[in-house]
């Protein structure tokens, strides 16, 4: 897909070079928005005005939804009044707001004059939500019908209102207070007799979720129940929106975007690498490196109380493994927190599975510990005793390895189930107290361990 895009923009460079504006219109009317889209982001910034008006209006819309931030808002500054009034006359509502909370203030100005007085009242309402809730990312235009209807006047009704709706597989039953009492698929009313009534029809064992519900939950509801919509309730059970299955996938993508950057130790940005500067990208990750690097100190420490021990010649053998017992140990505690983070986001581990969660990774480190311990002591005689001629590493040393290496493990595997499992509990992100963390601490605990298991087995 990618090379098709680079051979494709590139025609549509040298069409747009040539003012070829006919053969241009037949190309883009042919392609799906999110490629248009996804090629625009390859073309020279001054193109992209002259490609956008070729666009027809609907195909248009959705294409501006596709765009990153910073396109938008190129396009938005080169746009009339009518052309941006154009534009947002197409957008559903929940667009728009996403649309006015990615712009400055100057052209979110532009943005809601050209909106209708009912459109502004809306879009006042979702951004009034707090972030990162259901009623945030919810949109009001959806079908909503009456218990009493007959299904031709159902029909007739979508057939009036699904125009301007997000979505009309799933139509909305309310009574006279707009309070939720059912749902219908567009399927069920087509199928069923003309007469019949929507109460007959209606499925009232309704799922849906509060204004207030946090998005990352209202997506997994979306997985779970194989949902295209959910409806949103106030705290009256009063239908005020929906949120739609391309919602769900973009709070899922952002909320695994966020994990992943947290996971690596850096602030997440929500803008794309290469549009993002080096300024913003350093003060996404210098908080993290400062931290980890002060966490670092302990490791100094400890070294600092063993200098006797290392200053041996004869026993300056150990620092060799340092590193391998370091890594391990990092590595170990990794698995686990990433195996219990996936758990936890799927929610197939809560944190009153605590202890269960222990006891599994407690008998799992003890098979990886002497599974490595074994390996560990074939390298250490076969290629350091034997192959390098080193006299220093004994089989006394090498027990000792070994014998850390499977506590290292251990410990290792304990920290990075436990830490998760705490931050969940504690109502904090997994996520923030993961990888970079974890290696942290491990590798201060493996050093710690190594020096007192080398001391009591060496006698030193």
């Amino acid at each position: 897909m990618a090379d098709k895009n680079v051979t494709l923009a590139d025609t549509v460079a040298a069409l747009a070079q040539q003012k070829k504006y006919a053969a241009l219109r037949d190309i883009l009317v042919t392609m799906n928005p999110a490629d248009i889209a996804a090629m625009f982001d390859e073309l020279e910034e001054h193109t992209l005005p002259l490609l956008f008006r070729l666009l027809p209006k609907d195909i248009a819309a959705d294409t501006f939804i596709e765009m990153d931030a910073d396109s938008q808002e190129l396009l938005i500054r080169g746009f009339s009044d009518s052309e941006l009034k154009e534009v947002v006359d197409e957008l559903y509502v929940d667009d728009t707001v996403d649309l006015v909370e990615e712009m400055p203030a100057n052209v979110v100005n532009r943005i809601l004059k050209q909106a209708d007085a009912e459109t502004r009242k809306l879009i006042n309402d979702i951004l009034k939500y707090p972030e990162d809730s259901a009623g945030s990312i919810m949109t009001t235009e959806f079908v909503d019908l009456r218990p009493a209807m007959s299904v031709s006047d159902a029909i007739k009704h979508i057939r009036r209102a699904g125009v301007d709706s997000e979505t009309i597989n799933t139509c909305y039953v309310v009574d006279d207070g707009r309070h939720l009492v059912g749902i219908a698929s567009i399927r069920s009313i087509i199928l069923a007799e003309e007469d019949a009534k929507l109460s007959d029809i209606m499925e009232e064992n309704v799922i849906s979720v509060d204004t207030m519900t946090d998005q990352e939950d209202v997506a997994a509801m979306f997985t779970k129940y194989n949902f295209t919509a959910l409806p949103v309730v106030d705290g009256e059970k009063r239908l005020v929106g929906i949120v739609t299955v391309d919602d769900a996938m973009e709070v899922l993508e952002s909320e695994a975007t966020e994990d992943i950057e947290l996971m690596g130790g850096t602030t997440p940005i929500d803008r794309p690498y290469l549009k993002t500067s080096a300024w913003r990208l350093w003060l996404a990750r210098i908080p993290w490196l400062l931290v980890l690097m002060i966490g670092a100190t302990f490791t100094g420490i400890i070294l600092k109380r063993y200098e006797d021990i290392l200053s041996s010649p004869a026993l300056l053998t150990l620092v060799i493994f340092i590193p391998m017992l370091m890594d391990t140990g990092g590595n170990s505690g990794s698995q686990s927190s990433v195996t219990v983070l996936r758990g936890l986001s799927l929610e197939d581990i809560t944190s009153s599975d605590f202890f269960s969660v222990v006891w599994k990774e407690i008998r799992v480190a003890v098979l990886c510990g002497v599974s490595l311990a074994v390996v560990a002591f074939g390298k250490v005689m076969l290629v350091d005793h034997l192959l390098m001629h080193n006299n220093e590493v004994t089989t006394s040393v090498a027990l000792a390895i070994c014998v850390t290496m499977v506590l290292v493990v251990v410990v290792a595997k304990l920290i990075g189930c436990i830490l998760p499992m705490l931050a969940d509990k504690l109502k904090l992100d997994p996520a923030v107290l993961s990888a970079p963390a974890i290696t942290t601490i491990v590798d201060a605990l493996s050093l710690l361990i190594y020096f007192t298991v080398a001391m009591k087995m060496l006698a030193l």
